[in-house]
C-alpha cells in the first residue's frame, strides 16, 4: 500500500504522459479535442482512471472514447515508461461529468436569476398591506388601545380611579 503523497505523484505523472501523448503521438482521426481533467490512482497504484472531457457533440464524445479504447496499450506502455515503477497500473478512461453537471447548475442559476427579475418587477409599485414595519420597538410609546377600545390602565392610575368612586364601588359588590 502506497501512501497518498505517492500516489498523488503517480498520478500526476500519469496525467501529464496521457496528456502529452494525446496531444502529439497518438494520430487516430477519430480523437476529438480531448483534455485530461484527472488522474485518480488506487492506493496500491495497480489501477488508475483517467477522466477527460471532450469538445463537441455527442457523437464526437462516443468517437473519441472508442479512440481511446483502441489506445489503451500504447498509452499504457509510454505511462509504464514514464512511471518507472515495477507494475503499470492498468488503465481506465472515464468521461468526466463535471462539465455537465456545472453547465446544469449553471443552467438552474440562470432561471433563478430570470425568476427573481419577475419577481422584482412585480413588486415595483406594490405598497404594504399594513405597516412598513409591523413590529413594535423599544422606544414607542408603550399606551396602546386594548380589544374593548379603552386605553389600558397603568399601576398609578388605578389607585386613582378607586379614590374616586370610593364607597359606591363597594356597595355594587355587596
Amino acid at each position: 500500500m502506497a501512501d497518498a503523497a505517492r500516489a498523488r505523484k503517480v498520478a500526476d505523472r500519469i496525467h501529464e504522459t496521457v496528456a502529452r501523448l494525446l496531444q502529439g503521438r497518438i494520430k487516430d482521426p477519430r480523437l476529438g479535442f480531448v483534455t485530461v481533467t484527472d488522474v485518480r490512482v488506487t492506493g496500491d497504484l495497480q489501477q488508475a482512471t483517467i477522466f477527460y472531457t471532450v469538445y463537441g457533440s455527442d457523437e464526437e464524445r462516443e468517437e473519441t472514447a472508442r479512440a481511446l479504447r483502441s489506445a489503451k496499450g500504447l498509452i499504457r506502455s509510454e505511462v509504464g515508461k514514464a512511471l518507472g515503477i515495477r507494475l503499470t497500473p492498468s488503465l481506465t478512461f472515464q468521461l468526466d461529468a463535471l462539465p455537465t453537471t456545472a453547465k446544469t447548475l449553471e443552467d438552474a442559476l440562470a432561471q433563478a436569476r430570470v425568476r427573481d427579475a419577475q419577481i422584482a418587477k412585480a413588486a415595483e409599485g406594490a405598497t404594504y398591506a399594513g405597516e412598513a414595519d409591523p413590529y413594535r420597538h423599544d422606544d414607542e410609546d408603550a399606551t396602546e388601545v386594548g380589544d374593548d377600545g379603552t386605553e389600558p390602565v397603568e399601576a398609578g392610575e388605578d389607585d386613582e380611579q378607586t379614590t374616586d368612586q370610593g364607597p359606591a364601588r363597594d356597595a355594587e359588590v355587596l
